[in-house]
């Protein structure tokens, strides 16, 4: 059967882009372009180890690694690069590099110009020409606030759990945690034994204020009704604290600020659309398309698998 080599960018070097690009490499298909440092930034992994492996690559214990069935965020690092390394994928990836601009520039040919330029610097604007792009940069890169009166004057800092690391900088600090999903509960549990307070504030019919058993500085309550500029911050169910941290768990937004497609592509209420099972976009497929974009789901199953077809629709096998 006829197999075509094209050129191929992948936008994005996670477990999305090296999955992509793995599969792009073994069809034979041109050379492409990942964009981004590997990487993995989480307190903790919240799926165990054999769900989070490849089909042909599993995630075993290695020695001197982590144990644990749910290992931490480096293990999981490790492991990426390791398959990375073991693949040949590290030389294809432009480490450090942001991309700015992604529009198709010839429906005929569909060729597609890539701009980017070294991540956090002014320098020129790079200019790339490709016949595909495949768009793996996640939805875990543009982070969802919550938002509430006063939350601009309130005087304490603000983190999203995006940038979360370790507990040690809210010793003896009072925080305020706002969401209900599992980056919450991993950072609760991590910072409570270190700081003075915690104060949970969820978003459920069952929340109501209380001391949470157990547990000498938790605290329960309804989600955040404003802040104050002398350092309050009010919770909807009439309770309040003097905080000195909040810290936002409150999910990502899909996010393409450099794909330009003339609206035929568009995010609604973190819905990207219309994509032909969440992959390609039925007008520009399948010389643009997306893998990893659904999140209810077993996710490394599902970015292979999107990976795996989106390499045979390219190899036009």
């Amino acid at each position: 059967m006829y197999e075509q080599s094209l050129r191929v960018a992948v936008i994005g070097a996670g477990m999305a882009g090296l999955l992509t690009a793995r599969e792009l490499k073994e069809k034979a298909i041109g050379s492409f372009s990942s964009r981004k440092a590997i990487g993995l930034v989480a307190p903790g992994v919240n799926l165990p180890r054999r769900l989070m492996g490849f089909l042909d690559y599993p995630f075993s214990q290695k020695d001197g690694g982590d144990p644990r069935e749910f290992p931490g965020h480096e293990e999981v690092l490790r492991y990426l690069e390791d398959f990375a390394r073991d693949f040949g994928l590290v030389e294809l990836i432009r480490f450090g590099h942001e991309v700015v601009r992604v529009e198709r520039v010839n429906e005929v040919s569909h060729e597609w110009v890539v701009e980017s330029r070294t991540r956090g610097s002014e320098s020129e604007v790079e200019e790339e020409v490709f016949e595909a792009v495949v768009v793996c940069n996640g939805h875990h890169t543009e982070p969802r606030i919550a938002e509430f009166p006063g939350m601009d004057i309130w005087p304490g800092v603000q983190v999203h759990s995006h940038n979360y690391r370790t507990p040690e900088p809210f010793q003896n600090q009072i925080v305020a945690l706002v969401g209900n999903g599992p980056s919450a509960h991993d950072i609760l549990r991590e910072i409570s034994p270190v700081a003075k307070e915690v104060h949970h504030a969820l978003r459920a019919s069952y929340v109501h204020f209380k001391k949470l058993e157990n547990h000498n500085n938790i605290w329960q309550h309804y989600v955040i009704k404003c802040a104050n500029e002398d350092g309050k911050v009010v919770f909807q169910d009439g309770s309040f604290v003097y905080a000195d941290v909040i810290i936002h768990c409150t999910g990502f937004k899909s996010h393409f600020p450099f794909l330009r497609t003339n609206e035929i592509v568009s995010v609604d209420d973190n819905c990207v659309g219309p994509l032909y099972k969440h992959v390609f976009p039925p007008c520009l497929a399948p010389w643009l398309s997306f893998v990893g974009l659904p999140y209810r789901a077993a996710p490394t199953l599902i970015i292979e698998l999107q990976s795996r077809w989106v390499a045979k629709v390219l190899s036009a096998r």
